[in-house]
């Protein structure tokens, strides 16, 4: 089952860049003490996450975090490397992204997919949530990875 508002998030391991390389960074690292808006993308670069979901949140980074937000998160199930070129060919400066190359984090909170029909191997489902000292407080799944309507930027402001 899908973790739920209320929940805790459970701990996992990311990786993120930083300017000395990859580092490992978990679950309290990066929600404790902070108000979050975490954004999942089935992968970088691909259409609707590139075109349609990270643009949104790259516009309207300000006015999120002008909504008392501490950090805008982006995981997707791919490597760091990917996600920090990713970021940048975005132009996402302010924006952290969280490698979770195993897909351990989405499978942790149910919210996997399987997209071997598409060669992509296991992924995460796309989705936003707020998430306030590590719970909860909000969460937006869609019903196909091909939109980006419930979980995007617009619609998150709704939730803060």
């Amino acid at each position: 089952m899908p973790i739920q508002v209320g929940e805790r998030l459970p701990q996992v391991t990311f990786r993120i860049m930083t300017p000395d390389g990859p580092v490992a960074k978990t679950t309290d690292d990066l929600f404790k003490g902070r108000k979050v808006v975490l954004v999942a993308v089935p992968g970088a670069f691909t259409p609707t996450c590139h075109r349609n979901h990270l643009p949104g949140y790259v516009h309207k980074k300000d006015e999120i975090k002008a909504k008392g937000v501490d950090a805008i998160l982006v995981t997707s199930v791919n490597d760091v490397f990917v996600l920090e070129a990713w970021g940048k060919a975005s132009g996402a400066e302010g924006i952290e992204f969280l490698s979770d190359g195993n897909a351990d984090f989405a499978k942790a909170i149910g919210l996997s997919m399987d997209g071997t029909g598409f060669g992509l191997g296991t992924r995460s489902q796309r989705y936003s949530m707020v998430v306030d000292d590590g719970v909860v407080k909000a969460i937006n799944v869609e019903d196909a990875p091909s939109k980006a309507q419930h979980s995007g930027a617009d619609n998150i402001m709704k939730d803060l």
